[in-house]
């Protein structure tokens, strides 16, 4: 699939999806869940997405994916390479340590005490389908450029490092996270910094 097909894809995709409001982060992963079509792509891989009953797991060979780590410490299959979720793009606790339920008792807290964690948490616009590795792997890295960093998922060209706590998207997903950060500024008062802000900038342009 070419650049232009995936973004298509994928904004067709969230247009479709977001015809509805969730205050529930599972209801809202079910939700999307139940878009998915041939046509959808994993944010970072561009893989397809395979459905096996209720279960959406990546399509490897579409789009040549290979996991960081086949096997976990206890030499079982590394399960979360395995399988798709449904990724915040801006982490639940970049946008939660904005809130003081957060600082007073962490993501269960604000889950329990706050109707604002509860919308900003199943926001559809702010998720994204990503193979389970990545996005464990991702944790709440904050974007940017890593050019001294190889890629460790086989043809999949996302960059990570862990040292710097830094995440690198492919050239095809930027706008998509750009888009996904000014959305979440815009709509709940959230604060982005100079540096990310410079950045989503210049991928909105892409």
């Amino acid at each position: 699939m070419s650049r232009y097909c995936y973004i298509l894809a994928l904004s067709l995709f969230v247009l479709t999806a977001n015809a509805q409001e969730f205050t529930s982060f599972s209801k809202a992963k079910k939700h999307l869940s139940q878009q998915v079509t041939d046509n959808t792509r994993t944010l970072y891989c561009n893989c397809n997405i395979k459905k096996q009953g209720k279960k959406l797991v990546p399509d490897p060979a579409s789009c040549g994916y290979t996991p960081r780590l086949p096997y976990t410490r206890n030499g079982k299959e590394n399960a979360r390479a395995q399988r798709i979720e449904w990724e915040h793009i801006m982490p639940a606790w970049e946008f939660g340590h904005q809130l003081q339920c957060w600082q007073d008792g962490g993501r269960k807290h604000c889950r329990k005490v706050s109707e604002q964690f509860r919308k900003m948490e199943a926001d559809i616009h702010n998720l994204a389908p990503a193979i389970g590795e990545i996005n464990g792997d991702r944790s709440n890295f904050r974007f940017g450029m890593l050019p001294s960093t190889e890629a460790n998922y086989g043809a999949c060209p996302v960059k990570i490092d862990f040292k710097l706590r830094r995440i690198e998207p492919p050239e095809y997903a930027r706008k998509r996270i750009a888009d996904a950060y000014f959305y979440m500024e815009k709509t709940y008062g959230l604060k982005i910094s100079p540096q990310q802000r410079k950045l989503f900038t210049a991928w909105q342009k892409q």
